[in-house]
């Protein structure tokens, strides 16, 4: 699928833009944790994608100061016509938005229209930022697509952010989130989670939508997996980590399946651990 002959350079451009300011101003905790403590943030977006909402307002805002609108060339239905799709290409990164949008598009997939030249063919509005969106959302999702060494700089980081959280949650007398616990969590487990369960079939369906062009990341993808499942082999088990007083353990499964709507994708063979959507990356 090459871009140039699937959209338009307003459509490039609202991509771009859109992935350059996607997670502007985050301030290291999900969403969930911004509602239970009725945050202003919450309170102002009314608990709906109170992080993503609250990323598009504050690029918006930048480019009203001087010298920052950098769409300032643009017609006045041009650049409306930019924000729409800006706006809901990131609203579409909220997590909670997971499943109905890989579910658009395996339907997307069973039902894409190529040219003779294999141009994927899209006939509407509605079909072009379906496609954006989820190029957005696998964008924001690719840290296990990338090469291992990185991707473990990566895994590090973001779990010491979600490790500052729960240190947070417990000052304050509040449930933990799933993953957040330093002192039960396991990096490994959390990781193996997060590509069974939402990266990989994310990035599979869109390997079938864009064939042959991803298979080799879907290689990375399944290699980096089992790097991480081969360290879940060699770590001790969450008891006699706990007894040591060190952090690795996993919180025990509680549900056994998967639901198309539900907001809590589980592990549905051999599991004992779940991914929680809002604490994923």
């Amino acid at each position: 699928m090459r871009l140039p002959n699937v959209f338009s350079d307003l459509e490039v451009l609202a991509a771009i833009f859109g992935a350059a300011i996607h997670d502007v101003d985050h301030p290291g905790v999900n969403n969930q944790y911004l509602i239970n403590t009725s945050s202003d943030l919450a309170l102002m977006y009314n608990d709906e994608s109170v992080l993503e909402n609250h990323h598009l307002a504050v690029a918006f805002k930048l480019l009203q100061i001087n010298d920052c609108n950098v769409f300032i060339d643009l017609h006045k239905k041009t650049t409306q016509r930019l924000r729409r799709m800006i706006i809901e290409m990131v609203l579409a990164t909220d997590m909670s938005k997971h499943m109905s949008l890989l579910a658009d598009l395996k339907t997307m997939v069973e039902t894409k229209k190529v040219t003779g030249t294999g141009v994927l063919v899209l006939d509407s509005y509605t079909d072009k930022i379906q496609v954006l969106q989820s190029l957005l959302h696998c964008a924001d999702l690719s840290n296990p697509t990338k090469p291992l060494e990185l991707y473990q700089k990566w895994v590090e980081n973001i779990m010491e952010e979600f490790f500052k959280q729960g240190d947070t949650e417990r000052e304050k007398g509040l449930d933990i989130s799933p993953m957040c616990d330093r002192m039960t969590a396991s990096v490994e487990r959390s990781q193996v989670g997060f590509i069974d369960f939402v990266v990989h079939p994310l990035w599979e369906t869109w390997a079938d939508l864009v064939y042959p062009y991803c298979n080799d990341i879907l290689d990375t993808i399944e290699q980096n997996r089992d790097w991480y499942q081969g360290r879940i082999l060699l770590s001790p088990p969450p008891s006699i980590k706990n007894n040591n007083g060190g952090g690795g353990g996993c919180q025990p499964e509680t549900n056994d399946s998967i639901s198309e709507h539900s907001e809590n994708p589980t592990r549905t063979e051999d599991s004992e651990y779940k991914v929680e959507e809002d604490d994923l990356f």
